[in-house]
């Protein structure tokens, strides 16, 4: 059932497909971030295994309301690796395990390309769909974002 929420069917169509790539940037963040907790190792390891746990579990919240809004919108969510592969506008780096500096730098380009694509992402969602409900829920999202960014950062300092 479409929601009458006063945002078009054809809006709501194009704020869910926003939204599934906003989805699945995250996702594809999150496992990357796992992989990196999982696999940290060296001088600061506890240091960075906790905060690498910190920031995966920031995302899973992050993913959870991004799918919950899809739904809100009367959207499908995806849910497999292969859909948010194809989705995502980061990338994975199958077979390689960088040491902390690389994690840490790769991360944090990571967020920067995610920060970036937000704010258009933020733009379209209240200009173009009339949806200031997921303009919000972008806003907060590129605030958690620039946080994780900041704090990557300064260990690269």
């Amino acid at each position: 059932m479409t929601p009458k929420i006063g945002i078009t069917e054809e809006h709501l169509k194009k704020a869910n497909s926003l939204l599934s790539v906003v989805l699945s940037d995250e996702m594809t963040l999150y496992v990357k971030t796992r992989k990196f907790h999982w696999n940290v190792a060296g001088e600061s390891f506890m240091e960075l295994h906790k905060l690498f746990e910190k920031q995966y579990t920031e995302l899973e919240q992050t993913i959870d309301l991004v799918a919950e809004r899809i739904g809100k919108l009367g959207g499908k969510t995806i849910g497999t690796m292969s859909e948010f592969i194809k989705l995502s506008r980061i990338k994975e780096n199958p077979n390689k395990y960088p040491n902390q500096k690389t994690m840490l730098a790769e991360l944090l380009a990571d967020h920067e390309i995610l920060i970036t694509e937000l704010r258009k992402d933020i733009d379209k969602s209240a200009e173009e769909n009339h949806d200031a409900g997921t303009a919000d829920l972008l806003t907060g999202i590129l605030q958690q974002h620039e946080t994780a960014a900041w704090v990557l950062r300064r260990y690269l300092a």
